[in-house]
């Protein structure tokens, strides 16, 4: 059994791979493998698990909580001896074949001096990284001590990586990895010091001074403080058109960032970091290159550029290519229609034709930018341009600026010499956002996924219309057995079919089920479905990843409503699963005509589906939330009016 710990903490025998729930014991296995082999102080242990609210009794309590972890290594098979009990703490002994952590650490070792080897050595070190450290590991204590120090042991491979490849010529290679670095980590001066000189070196001298100029913003506008001395003279070496070279203290330092109570150094910057902790949110809003801010317009006048070392290069970042669906399951008819769509697009030489628009919508979670996703890699043939994702809504949900999303577009498309190109618009939330940014895209294609219908925009572009609910019963079983397996499915075939009915067939539902019974090979579905329904939707989230909870998504398609439209919401979930404009009145104490407004406004923002003329449904899953909700905030307050229709603010879209 193996130990991995950079990522969520898991246990995995090579094959399965078993995420631990964030409790005591989890909280605990963590400090103690962070230390591995070292005896770990009880003292720091308790803090570790129960933070300063520690138990009257800490000595038996922190015993008692080391008893349920060599159960739970029992459980998995584990070794008990793997947890001894020393004069004063614990320890628990690992090696690189047992931990990762130690793998990591044993690959970076042997690469120092591997000459050739060493990069690729690099690369599967970088490797076993896995996503957020710790995500399900409820301890403040690690999280703010710990995780910083073994982030910054990351961040120090990847410029040693990066510094590699600068070194041996490979500018054009790097820049992907360069410019996800820099947007993740803003503060950081070594990364974007070597963005500069890769820019520089393959013949982008603009957009070399303008990462200048965008760290030098960053800096002063959260720190206070101008960039330091190696950032500095590399602008002035652009500026002079000189070939920029790294300080001579040597490759691979981890320049700290600095706070305001820094001084701007005088010499090289100190090799040392402290990353946030929450980084991983950051990294998750900017994880496309449409992010990155365009080069700005006061940039300084270039001077003569170094030639190229290989043909010219393209005006915008290189671009990775859209994120891939993993087993995508189901939508065969919705993913034919979008496709033959996208297949009608502009032939080559129309150079000035309209984009073909597609309107993708639905309710929360139910798989509207995987379908966009899934449908972009069928018709790649046809935009030999490549594809470009573009969120619309920032992580606290609240829309783009239009400013912001056209500078983020105009960054990343790219030249209109190399064919159509696929935008995603992900997340819409009024048809201004599209509007805006129709004429920026050229020809080629737009994918527009919202939980709103879209109904002006449709009026006035007339797009294909996708509006998608929840999976029919066939394609919920057939979403299960691809991620399960058939013969796990088909063995207990009743408790399938429950669970999909649990789940309300809703996709997100689906795939979080699907994914904790994977971990859990041995837990039988009928269990697993009594469990959840104990506390529904509650227990529809994974801990290792916040994106991956259906209580989030509903939770936040509700505060993007107003108030009154969202307690109406939560009082129409009283009448059950089928919902009449007359059972509306009565329920919400409005007339009848009102009420059908209501009710046509929670369709367009995909919390109700049409059955029939007159008749809505709320989908089982999504009326479970509005109870638990309405109970969670103590009752439904005494009804009020649901506003009228408002355009959206100047300036919010």
């Amino acid at each position: 059994m193996r130990f991995q710990l950079l990522g969520p903490l898991s246990i995995t025998d090579g094959h399965d791979v078993a995420v631990l729930p964030p409790a005591k014991p989890t909280s605990l296995l963590a400090a103690l493998l962070v230390r591995p082999g070292e005896v770990v102080p009880a003292d720091r242990l308790r803090r570790a698990v129960w933070g300063e609210a520690q138990p009257a009794a800490a000595k038996a309590a922190l015993q008692s909580c080391v008893l349920r972890l060599r159960r739970l290594f029992s459980k998995y098979g584990v070794e008990e001896r793997s947890v001894l009990a020393v004069a004063g703490g614990y320890r628990l002994s690992a090696d690189g074949d047992t931990l990762d952590l130690l793998h990591f650490r044993r690959l970076v070792s042997e690469a120092a001096g591997a000459g050739d080897s060493e990069l690729p050595l690099l690369r599967t070190a970088l490797g076993l990284w896995r996503g957020p450290l710790l995500a399900n590991v409820p301890s403040e204590l690690l999280h703010r001590d710990e995780v910083p120090r073994l982030v910054e042991e990351r961040l120090r491979v990847l410029e040693r990586v990066c510094e590699i490849q600068l070194a041996r010529g490979r500018c054009r290679e790097v820049l992907v990895d360069l410019w996800e670095a820099t947007r993740t980590h803003p503060q950081h001066e070594g990364f974007a010091a070597q963005l500069m000189r890769a820019l520089y070196r393959a013949g982008r001298q603009r957009e070399a001074l303008a990462e200048y100029g965008r760290i030098r913003s960053h800096l002063r506008d959260e720190l206070g403080v101008d960039p330091g001395a190696e950032l500095r003279g590399l602008e002035l070496a652009i500026l002079r058109g000189e070939e920029p070279h790294r300080p001579a203290e040597g490759p691979a330092s981890l320049t700290r960032p600095r706070t305001p109570d820094d001084t701007p150094a005088v010499g090289p910057a100190e090799t040392t970091a402290t990353p946030h902790a929450h980084d991983h949110r950051h990294a998750h809003h900017h994880a496309t290159p449409l992010d990155l801010p365009p080069p700005p317009d006061t940039a300084p006048a270039p001077a003569p550029a170094p030639t190229p070392a290989v043909g010219p290069e393209p005006a915008h970042p290189p671009r990775p290519p859209l994120p891939r669906v993993p087993g995508f399951t189901g939508r065969a008819r919705e993913s034919a229609d979008l496709v033959a769509h996208l297949d009608g697009g502009p032939a080559d030489g129309q150079r000035d034709a309209a984009p073909v628009l597609a309107v993708i919508s639905g309710g929360p979670g139910m798989g509207k930018t995987a379908l966009a996703l899934h449908a972009a890699r069928l018709a790649a043939d046809r935009y030999p341009a490549g594809g470009v994702l573009l969120p619309l809504t920032g992580p606290d949900g609240r829309p783009r600026r239009a400013d912001e999303a056209s500078a983020a577009l105009r960054a990343t498309l790219p030249g209109t010499d190399r064919g159509p190109c696929l935008v995603i618009l992900d997340d819409v939330v009024h048809p201004d956002q599209v509007r805006g940014l129709l004429d920026l895209t050229g020809r080629g294609a737009v994918l527009v996924t919202s939980r709103l219908g879209l109904a002006a925009l449709v009026a006035t572009h007339g797009p294909a219309v996708l509006r998608l609910g929840a999976l029919p019963s066939r394609d919920s079983h057939a979403l299960l057995t691809a991620v399960l397996g058939a013969e796990r499915v088909a063995a207990e075939a009743a408790a399938a079919r429950a669970l999909t009915d649990t789940c309300g067939h809703v996709p997100l539902a689906l795939r979080i089920a699907a994914a904790r019974l994977l971990t859990r090979p041995k837990l039988r579905l009928a269990d697993y479905t009594a469990w959840l329904r104990r506390d529904l939707p509650g227990r529809l989230a994974l801990p290792d990843d916040p994106r991956m909870s259906v209580p989030l998504a509903l939770d936040g398609a509700l505060d993007r409503l107003p108030g009154p439209l969202a307690e109406a919401h939560l009082r129409l979930a009283r009448l059950g699963g089928r919902i009449t404009p007359a059972g509306a009145a009565g329920a919400l104490h409005v007339p009848e005509t009102r009420a059908e407004e209501v009710l046509e406004r929670l369709l367009d923002a995909g919390l109700l589906d049409e059955e029939q003329p007159g008749a809505l449904h709320m989908n089982p899953l999504f009326r479970a939330h509005a109870l638990h909700r309405a109970a969670r905030t103590g009752g439904l307050p005494p009804a009020v009016p649901v506003p009228q229709r408002r355009a959206l603010p100047s300036g919010a879209t």
